[in-house]
């Protein structure tokens, strides 16, 4: 199977081209997923499609991984570049963040914002605006 940084890249290609079941591929079944637009976690696949699927219905998110960092217990600190665009096309947010992924068996076990104290806090500062 694909290395960590093959496998992430390929996770954040994904999303941006909004390939939900190519993502979606490269993860566990029971995956945590921060709603960073929401606030909170989703756990499995079929809540990260419910709550991408309404996040693209709100904002337009582009994460472009910038450096990826392997850690031993398969854990991996992603910079990423997020620009977070409105519908039609207004920049709401842009700049770095870091993403943590775990990974288990070659897959994504699970992925934390890096730079949010609490998981279960409200939404990420890049999606305070509403489209």
């Amino acid at each position: 199977m694909a290395d960590t940084k093959t496998l992430i890249e390929q996770a954040y290609s994904a999303f941006n081209r909004r390939d939900i079941d190519g993502a979606l591929a490269l993860m566990t079944e029971d995956v945590s997923w921060p709603k960073a637009s929401e606030g909170g976690k989703v756990i499995g696949k079929e809540e990260i499609r419910a709550y991408w699927t309404r996040q693209w219905a709100e904002f337009d998110p582009h994460v472009e991984p910038l450096a990826i960092a392997e850690e031993d217990g398969g854990r991996a600190h992603v910079r990423v570049h997020q620009l977070v665009k409105s519908l039609q096309g207004d920049v709401l947010a842009e700049g770095e963040v870091l993403h943590v992924f775990t990974i288990s068996d070659d897959l994504i076990a699970a992925m934390d914002l890096g730079d949010e104290a609490d998981a279960t806090a409200g939404p990420s500062a890049a999606f305070a605006h509403r489209s």
